[in-house]
């Protein structure tokens, strides 16, 4: 049969980004098609609000693009990527007396957490310190042979408990169990769920690894930075083109789909196997978001100094408050309190905004595809630790989770991590498998984080669906495709 093209890959996001570069760094001509005017997925910026003021679509926030090894062996920055690292990772304010803060270095973090902070430590330092062997296993799929298996087997131990259990056994402190109940609150996971820790003690771990930095200029600048590069392999990307069937794409050896298990369906479920399209069908979404920008005529009049030292500012009081937020929303009710996250770009990125003015972003957690708006609920989380916030405001884009579908099909009823991750579906991750991106269609491959490791900017569901197609597909061993700076 002729080919147009050695792979095509539909979706361009930044795991279709990966899996791109992937296969165009061993040589293969490959295709890149996007439904949107341009490429990104949830990794993009716009004036969302009035001219001048540059928001994040989507992300914001990229510990783990940064940790991720993939993108470490990329030349990035010869297309425009720089990082910014705010001084503060993150804050937590716990109450009306109290905050916590995470602080790059571990030293600074045991001082913090007082009487907590030896049990801190006890818990993080050993994959602080082997951060790079500990990131390159959690970005693999559950189910292989660790590298580094006394590490993970120490991993694991913690990671599998649920979040609530694991920060009173662990802590004494209301401040250090609130600190590590906004990291699990990430999993969007009920904190009596199995494995709601994991996401936690990640981002921990991240947080003094490599912190929790922004790119300069937005988080657009990420995958414009890919997207160039990729072209610069003689990659072809072509815009505005929505595939409703797979059938449409030009002849190819090998297709790529970053896209969740719910659109594969809708455009390749007539070539795949009947067992196989059930199992897609029983995927489960997680909860959503109701994600808020900002344009501000000033910075953020926080209670606390140390919330506009940080990046991110977790707006959700105690252990206790925040795990009856999540808890509500994961039976698909709304919390009164619900769990926000909250950063301020423009304090240490003035492109974001006109001089004297600040751009700002807020989003919590709601129930999968509910339509209510809860504004009023975010804005009076924030004006509980900052007095005065809603007289900053100059304009705001207020997006639910039908918006936010609707400007990226990935995020299906406003989940913004490609389903569930709970316990199961991180094992079976769209489907139990040993090597989960390939599909029993042929040369028909998912490499969205509707596969492992799951969400998160990283690139690594397009790196590893691309590794395994060229030793499947091309007969390229995964040594002979690396190409770095």
């Amino acid at each position: 049969m002729r080919y147009d093209y050695d792979a095509v890959v539909v979706g361009a996001g930044p795991n279709g980004l990966a899996a791109a570069i992937t296969l165009a760094q061993a040589g293969l001509s490959v295709l890149l098609i996007e439904a949107n005017n341009e490429i990104g997925g949830a990794c993009r910026s716009a004036e969302l609000t009035v001219p001048g003021f540059s928001h994040d679509s989507c992300s914001a926030i990229y510990p783990l693009a940064v940790a991720s090894p993939f993108f470490a062996a990329l030349p990035l920055d010869r297309y425009g990527l720089s990082w910014i690292e705010p001084e503060l990772p993150l804050a937590h304010p716990v109450d009306d007396e109290r905050i916590v803060v995470l602080h790059r270095q571990m030293a600074a973090q045991i001082k913090e957490l007082a009487e907590d902070g030896e049990a801190y430590r006890r818990v993080l330092e050993p994959f602080v310190s082997h951060w790079e062997d500990f990131v390159g296993e959690v970005l693999k799929p559950l189910l292989h042979l660790p590298t580094q298996p006394v590490l993970m087997a120490k991993f694991g131990l913690r990671a599998l408990a649920s979040a609530g259990h694991l920060a009173r056994k662990l802590f004494k402190t209301e401040s250090a169990r609130a600190l590590f109940g906004g990291l699990a609150a990430h999993s969007f996971l009920s904190f009596d769920k199995a494995a709601s820790a994991a996401v936690g003690l990640v981002l921990g771990v991240l947080g003094h690894a490599v912190g929790w930095p922004m790119p300069r200029g937005g988080a657009g600048r990420i995958t414009q930075a890919l997207g160039n590069y990729f072209q610069g392999l003689n990659g072809q990307i072509i815009t505005n083109r929505r595939i409703k069937n797979i059938d449409e794409l030009p002849p190819a050896r090998a297709i790529f789909l970053d896209l969740t298990p719910r659109q594969i369906m809708a455009i390749a479920g007539h070539r795949l196997p009947a067992g196989y399209c059930r199992a897609l069908k029983a995927f489960r979404y997680g909860p959503a978001v109701f994600k808020i920008d900002y344009a501000l005529s000033s910075s953020i009049p926080w209670k606390f100094s140390n919330c506009a030292k940080a990046g991110t500012v977790h707006i959700g009081g105690t252990l206790s408050e925040i795990e009856q937020a999540e808890k509500l929303v994961s039976k698909g009710e709304l919390p009164n309190r619900p769990f926000v996250l909250a950063a301020q770009p423009s304090l240490f990125d003035p492109t974001r905004a006109p001089q004297g003015k600040h751009t700002a972003w807020a989003y919590c957690h709601i129930p999968h595809a509910c339509e209510i708006d809860v504004t009023n609920k975010i804005e009076t989380q924030i004006e509980r630790f900052a007095p005065g916030f809603r007289d900053c405001v100059i304009a705001r884009c207020a997006r639910g989770p039908k918006m936010l579908e609707q400007g990226n099909a990935n995020l299906v009823g406003g989940d913004i991590n490609g389903g569930l991750a709970d316990l199961r579906q991180l094992i079976a991750r769209p489907t139990l498998s040993f090597q989960p991106y390939k599909t029993p269609g042929q040369g028909i491959y998912i490499c969205s984080a509707s596969t492992p490791p799951g969400g998160g900017v990283h690139g690594m569901c397009g790196r590893n669906a691309a590794i395994l197609s060229l030793r499947h597909d091309f007969r390229i061993p995964p040594n002979e495709a690396l190409h770095t700076k």
